[in-house]
């Protein structure tokens, strides 16, 4: 008989591995400029490799930040502190170079002349750029998010917790996950198939006791144990050994982990990454306001499972396009769902901005483990189930 069962697989990284420095330095200098000026226009990327991080990228405001001190406090934080650990916060190069916003594109920004004509709000802001971005929920999981990446996530942070608290000291700060979870014919995920876990460790602990630590300490604390089963399969530090880590075994880059950052591959990406951006990029405001809105269609019951993309041009305020995708799970047609979507939801950058209150210092923390599938952002509110439910069938 035909095995209809299908498998998914999803990834995550701790905030050691060198892509996630980046995004995490990259934000920290985000998230200081808007300290000090809200209206501040940062596209800024980070490199990181042997010894060195390198800061560019174009940056307009009023601020006046220590991007040097604040690289360092970030890379120190995140425990590179010893060079045998691959990195050290305070002997590492920082190369920085700099420029300010084009003014092409900050004319574009700052006033949409969208509006001109019918006397409306004339201060909204254009999109930063044109593109599309890509929103998604489904009733999987409680966080409204697919099984693989949320437990992907999971093993990711307990990984980073046990080595700062000092549970497991022999870890150092590199270190990454994959989970494949398995869906039965009626698409309904029912088991964890397989755990990859790799973890950077000292040369002085044994392969055994690592495989030992991580089932006991890090997979078994965070994994619903009824997902687990004798079929299970666990690759732990399949390599061997994983001595050499971080920027030492690997460079980085900014925006390098779109797919960790958002559903772990289970939908479609615009290809816009999100760290070191301000909220008039759209490739960031509008993946929130995109997973807002799909969350919300999800729980008030409208889709079991829905995808959402927006399209936006430059310095134009309202979205280009929308399309919904609900996989044939909605009550409602998906065009239907599109036209409530456009009712409902204002899409506007300067719209976003303000609902979300994306003008403060708040991104750092979204830079490891996931912007979705998190109670703390304000993205993930449900507060339009009520005004949702009034269109069920």
């Amino acid at each position: 008989m035909e095995n209809k069962h299908r498998y998914f697989t999803s990834e995550s990284v701790t905030e050691g591995h060198p892509d996630k420095m980046c995004d995490q330095i990259s934000d920290a200098i985000l998230d200081a400029v808007l300290e000090q000026d809200a209206d501040a226009r940062v596209a800024c990327e980070t490199v990181v490799c042997t010894g060195t991080v390198f800061v560019m990228g174009q940056i307009s405001t009023k601020a006046v930040v220590d991007i040097p001190t604040i690289v360092r406090d970030t890379v120190r934080n995140i425990g590179y502190t010893r060079a045998k650990f691959g990195f050290d916060a305070d002997s590492c190069g920082v190369l920085i170079s700099l420029d300010k916003q084009s003014p092409d594109i900050a004319m574009g920004v700052d006033r949409s002349d969208e509006y001109k004509d019918r006397g409306e709000i004339l201060d909204m802001y254009g999109a930063g750029d044109q593109g599309m971005m890509f929103g998604y929920a489904c009733n999987e999981t409680p966080e409204y998010m697919p099984m693989a990446i949320t437990l992907a996530q999971r093993i990711s942070k307990r990984l980073a917790d046990v080595r700062k608290n000092k549970l497991l000291p022999y870890l150092r700060p590199d270190g990454k996950c994959q989970v494949t979870v398995e869906y039965d014919e009626n698409d309904k995920s029912i088991r964890v198939d397989t755990i990859v876990l790799s973890a950077q460790h000292s040369g002085d602990v044994t392969s055994e006791t690592i495989a030992e630590d991580m089932m006991n300490f890090v997979i078994r604390e965070v994994v619903p144990l009824h997902l687990l089963d004798e079929r299970t399969k666990f690759y732990i530090n399949p390599t061997g050994r994983f001595e050499i880590g971080g920027p030492a075994a690997d460079s980085g880059l900014t925006g390098r982990k779109i797919i960790v950052d958002t559903y772990g591959g289970y939908c479609a990406h615009g290809g816009g990454a999100f760290s070191g951006k301000d909220p008039t990029k759209v490739d960031r405001s509008a993946a929130y306001m995109a997973r807002y809105i799909c969350k919300n269609l999800v729980a008030a019951g409208l889709a079991e499972k829905v995808q959402l993309q927006v399209s936006y041009a430059i310095g134009r305020a309202k979205p280009v396009s929308v399309d919904v995708n609900t996989y044939g799970t909605g009550v409602l047609t998906d065009s239907v769902l599109s036209d409530i979507i456009t009712q409902e939801f204002d899409m506007r950058p300067k719209a976003i901005i303000t609902k979300f209150k994306l003008q403060r210092p708040i991104y750092l923390k979204t830079a490891s483990y996931g912007h979705f599938g998190r109670d703390e952002f304000p993205w993930e509110k449900t507060d339009k189930v009520k005004a949702l439910k009034k269109y069920l069938p």
